[in-house]
Parts: C-alpha cells; sequence; structure tokens
C-alpha cells in the first residue's frame, strides 16, 4: 500500500512517500525557494529515486492548512490534479496535526504553532504519551496570549513546535517559564512523512475522498477579503 504525503503550507516544501509502516523517501527543500516551481520537479525525482510512476499511489495526502495562503493553494491544488490524473482516493490532512504528528509521544501537551501575523497564531492543541497522540481543540487562529492563558493551568511540558517559535519565543518563555519546551530542529518543521502516516491511517479506516472534495483551510478570512468586508459594512 502506497501512500503520498505533500506539504506546502509553510516554508518547507516536502514530499514523501510511505509503503505500508515503512517510509520509503521523504524530500524536504526548506530555503525559501518558490514552491510552485520547485515541488513538481521535487515529486519526480523522488518517484524517478524509487522506480515507480505516479499510477502505483493508491492514495494522496497533503496539508491543506492552515498556513501561507499561497502555499495552502498550492499543496491542495497539487493533490487534486495528481489523484483527479489517476482517480485515485485523496486525504485532506491538518498542517497542525502533521506538526504534532511529529512528536505524538511527548509526555505531555503538544502545540504547534505558526505565525498568522496580526498578533496571531494558528494553533491546535493535544497531548501526548505512550498511547500517542490526542486532539484537545480543533485548529484555531488565536491571539498568542490567549492561547498561553489558556495552556498556563495545565499542570504538564508544553512543547512547542513550528514556525511561531522563532517569532514568540520569548514571550512563551515568559509566560510558561520552564515547563515550555521547543523541538529541535529535525521536528520543528512541516514533514510529508507525518502527512503520510496521517494519511495511511484515514485511508485504512475509510476516511478518504474524492479529488473534488478536497478543499484548501484557511480558518479564516484573507486580508483582501477582510477589506472587501470592512469596506462594504
Amino acid at each position: 500500500m502506497l501512500i503520498f504525503g505533500l506539504d506546502t503550507c509553510c516554508m518547507p516544501a516536502t514530499a514523501a512517500l510511505c509503503d505500508g509502516e515503512k517510509l520509503v523517501a521523504e524530500f524536504v527543500l526548506n530555503c525559501g525557494k518558490t514552491h510552485s516551481q520547485k515541488i513538481m520537479p521535487q515529486i519526480e525525482n523522488m518517484f524517478e529515486s524509487i522506480g515507480i510512476s505516479c499510477g502505483d499511489i493508491d492514495c494522496f495526502a497533503a496539508a491543506c492548512g492552515p498556513g501561507s495562503f499561497t502555499g495552502v493553494r498550492i499543496g491542495a491544488a497539487t493533490l487534486k490534479a495528481m489523484a483527479h490524473a489517476y482517480d485515485k482516493p485523496c486525504v485532506s490532512v491538518s498542517t497542525l496535526e502533521a506538526l504534532a504528528q511529529n512528536v505524538p509521544y511527548f509526555d505531555g501537551i503538544i502545540c504547534p504553532i505558526l505565525d498568522a501575523r496580526r498578533g496571531q497564531v494558528y494553533t491546535a492543541v493535544f497531548e501526548g504519551g505512550i498511547q500517542g497522540m490526542s486532539r484537545i481543540t480543533e485548529d484555531l487562529a488565536v491571539k498568542l496570549d490567549e492561547l498561553l492563558e489558556s495552556l498556563k493551568n495545565k499542570n504538564k511540558y508544553v512543547l512547542f513546535l513550528g514556525d511561531g517559535i522563532f517569532v514568540h519565543r520569548d514571550t512563551i518563555l515568559d509566560e510558561i517559564g520552564d515547563r515550555a519546551k521547543f523541538a529541535a530542529p529535525n521536528l520543528n518543521m512541516n514533514m510529508a512523512g507525518s502527512v503520510a502516516v496521517l494519511g495511511k491511517h484515514a485511508y485504512e479506516c475509510g476516511e478518504t475522498k474524492s479529488y473534488s472534495e478536497i478543499v484548501p483551510n484557511y480558518i479564516r478570512l484573507s486580508q483582501a477579503e477582510r477589506e472587501y468586508k470592512e469596506k462594504n459594512k
């Protein structure tokens, strides 16, 4: 069973392939290159290196938000095009859940944060442990201080990961103190292998979708939509 994973929602552009329980390949480019120019050559090189074609894939999974609006659109469009071309099932994965899947056995609270600007972060709260990870909240766009206030009363270590820690690390430490932990660099970024793992689980549970049902999950309105709404109140 071949599961393809893709994530272009943040700075890294990453693609991966799982064969059952085995991660066969994972490509990551995290140097600010344009995803629309680089992701398809990455995917083609990965398939060529393994010796398979796109038609061999059993299920296509992609992170479809939240994240960079452009990056989310690229990931969703790439997923839809590949699955449509070969009439294969799809799985839409939360960018935040895929990030948390990098560290599912952390004994405490797992809190991925992505910088959403305008004083907000995209986040979701999970609880990890020896049995794996469980979701506590849905995906949210909230002010950082509101998130940290909600975490203060949890008498557990909190592992933060995602690009938001580069912007907000000092504030997190000021508010959470030594209960705040930060993921190592190799676990702190979006990884398509984690998307593929979540895709495999959804595929086995019969939770796949048609390419036509895949839609980006932006969580909040774009700047242009917000400005239009304000103008036309």
